[in-house]
């Protein structure tokens, strides 16, 4: 049995572990493997793998209690989306505030006075291992944006009324899971802290 040092779990879990790993690709910032694993009942089973530096996300709330948004082009699915001004932490040793501070500016072209960290979260566990640190900025000024490739060139910044978001997320214009998880966090703690 995995042990649980918080308590969450009231059953008992079998144990999995992992036996080896073998690259399958490298791409710029992300690693295909192919790993072997060997379950409870001693049988090995593999599973292909992605493995991701690691991301962040950041909910930017201007003064007029609005969340900034993105609105880009993401190849992956085809479409457009409203999201969280993101990035990947691809600069080496680089702490994640400081990537989400980076992002920030280079999408939106804003910095902010206070920072804070919301949540460390999975964002696709089935076959990815990519975390994802999602911060609260608040008391933005604004700054020269710096946009790479494409999509980020072609991005909007859209301000989005906390009001209004989850209309807009049960319509289906916001169907980002960073930006949902984000900005309900955000809201939480906007109205236990000034």
């Amino acid at each position: 049995m995995v042990p649980d040092p918080a308590g969450l779990a009231p059953w008992p879990r079998p144990a999995f572990r992992q036996i080896d790993e073998e690259l399958v690709h490298q791409a710029w910032f992300v690693r295909m493997v192919r790993a072997n694993f060997e379950g409870p009942d001693g049988q090995v089973f593999d599973r292909t793998i992605v493995r991701h530096p690691g991301a962040v996300a950041i909910v930017a709330v201007n003064d007029a209690h609005e969340v900034l948004l993105v609105h880009q082009y993401r190849p992956a699915v085809d479409r457009w989306v409203l999201e969280l001004p993101a990035g990947t932490c691809d600069v080496h040793g680089e702490p994640a505030e400081e990537s989400a501070r980076r992002e920030l500016a280079e999408e939106v072209g804003v910095t902010a006075s206070r920072f804070e960290l919301l949540t460390r979260c999975l964002i696709t566990p089935g076959f990815c291992d990519e975390y994802s640190s999602i911060f609260l900025a608040r008391d933005l000024q604004p700054v020269p944006t710096n946009r790479h490739g494409a999509e980020e060139e072609s991005l909007a910044v859209v301000p989005v009324p906390l009001e209004t978001f989850d209309e807009w997320v049960d319509n289906g214009i916001i169907i980002d899971a960073c930006a949902i998880l984000g900005v309900s966090l955000a809201r939480r703690r906007l109205l236990t802290t000034s």
